[in-house]
Order: structure tokens, then sequence, then C-alpha cells
């Protein structure tokens, strides 16, 4: 027979002590945070109020699923179609960020007819606001590549 298991064999000393001296750190500088009174960053959407900084182009889509699998890109203000994405096109990043979207948009039982709105800011960023739920994704930060397919939405002629 073998000897029962020790507890005290379970995790060696030394990580115990990273562990306690990771929550010390962790508890020591929230508390400098606190005390200092160090403001938490803010977000684009605060700074470019508190700034001034006004929308270069501004455009309100909709963005539809098609039978079959394309995404149609509907221009709200001419109700008119801005432009179709088919299935298999390089547009994955357009589609990705569209599906991200919807799923937050089925979990407020929120349905596609309510517009999201493309701005571009006059400080070069790039925004998609969801009408809906009032979340804004700041398309800048996803690449210059990626940032160019949503911005060529707002030059694209509605057909």
């Amino acid at each position: 027979m073998s000897a029962p298991a020790s507890h005290a064999d379970m995790l060696p000393r030394g990580t115990l002590v990273i562990a306690g001296g990771l929550v010390a750190f962790a508890l020591a500088a929230t508390s400098i945070v606190r005390i200092a009174h160090i403001p938490a960053a803010a977000s684009p959407v605060a700074m470019r109020a508190e700034n001034h900084i006004a929308p270069v182009a501004t455009r309100t889509l909709r963005f539809l699923d098609r039978a079959d699998g394309a995404v149609v890109i509907e221009d709200v203000d001419p109700h008119r179609t801005a432009a179709v994405i088919h299935a298999g096109e390089k547009t994955g990043f357009i589609r990705g960020v569209m599906r991200g979207l919807a799923r937050e948009r089925r979990a407020h039982g929120i349905g596609d007819a309510p517009p999201f709105t493309l701005t571009s800011w006059h400080d070069g960023e790039l925004s998609l606001t969801d009408t809906a739920t009032g979340r804004s994704i700041e398309l800048t930060a996803f690449g210059s590549s990626n940032r160019a397919a949503f911005a060529a939405l707002l030059k694209a002629p509605t057909a």
C-alpha cells in the first residue's frame, strides 16, 4: 500500500510565493491609482467630444443577409443599395465585424432593422456605431486594409 497523498506536496512553495506577490502588486497598483486620483483612460468617443472633433463624412447603413449568402449593404437615407458583398469575396473583415454586432443584438433581442452609422472623423479615425445598442467600434485600430474596407462604403455610390 502506498502512503496517503499529502496536501503539502501539491504546489511548490515558490509558486505560492509568486502568486502572493502578484496579488500584492495588483492591490498596490490599484491603491496607488485610487489614492493619486489618476483618471481612467478616456474612450475615443469621449476624447472626440472633449476636443470637439467633427465628423468629415457620415453614412447610415443597414446590413442585411441574403439567402444566397451575400450581404446587402443598404444606405438608409436614400433607401438604396450601397454595396453587395457576395459569399467568398475578400471582405471577411466586414462580415466578421457585422457578425459580432449581430450576435450582440440577438442577445438584446434586437433585429437587423436599426441601422449603423459609419463615420469618418476630422482626426483621421473611422468608427462604426450601432444605433440600437450604442456600441461604437474604432475601425482604424484594425489596420489600414481592414479600415479601407469600411472606408470604401463611405464613398460607394448608391445603386
